[in-house]
Parts: C-alpha cells; sequence; structure tokens
C-alpha cells in the first residue's frame, strides 16, 4: 500500500509538473489578459502540489509518531528481548565495520 501511494504521488507530481511547463510555455508566447491568466492557473497547480505533498508529509509524521509509540510499548512489555536485539544489531554492525 506503501508503494502504491509513493508511485501515484510521483505520477501526479509529474502530471502537475508537465501541466505547469506547457502552462508556462503558453504564457511565454501570450501577451496581456491571457498570459496573466496562464501564470495563475500554473500557480494554481504548484500550490495545489504543494498542498498534496503537505498532506503527505503529515501523514508520514502521524505513521512515524504511531511507530515511536508501538516500539515504545514494546521495548517497555520486552525490556531484556529489546537490550537482546540491540545488542545483535551492534554486534552486526561492528562486523560489517570491521570487515572494511
Amino acid at each position: 500500500m506503501e508503494n502504491t501511494s509513493k508511485d501515484k504521488l510521483i505520477t501526479d507530481m509529474k502530471v502537475v509538473l508537465a501541466d505547469v511547463e506547457d502552462l508556462l510555455r503558453a504564457a511565454s508566447t501570450a501577451t496581456g489578459e491571457t498570459a496573466a491568466a496562464l501564470r495563475e492557473k500554473a500557480a494554481a497547480r504548484l500550490k495545489l502540489a504543494g498542498e498534496k505533498l503537505t498532506g503527505l508529509q503529515e501523514a508520514a509524521l502521524l505513521k512515524g509518531k504511531e511507530a515511536a509509540k508501538v516500539t515504545d510499548a514494546y521495548v517497555h512489555a520486552h525490556p531484556w528481548k529489546a537490550v537482546g536485539i540491540a545488542a545483535a544489531a551492534g554486534v552486526l554492525i561492528g562486523l560489517l565495520l570491521n570487515r572494511r
């Protein structure tokens, strides 16, 4: 599900950027009110893209906080298991770094 959201975001951003590029290209040859309208439309598209990114950032932040809460609860429920996992990870990282 997470990959689907990321893929959809990438696709949406590509579409928005292509739309804005087209609008700016058209605005560069247009004059007067037409150019102003095209620039406004491009600005609106960019604002919409920014709002989508902000929403996704907030969702990611909430997921991170939830993961931290779950981890904290697990460590409090199983302290020795958490210490063992941390020690094993430390040994593994130490071995990998020592190989270099």
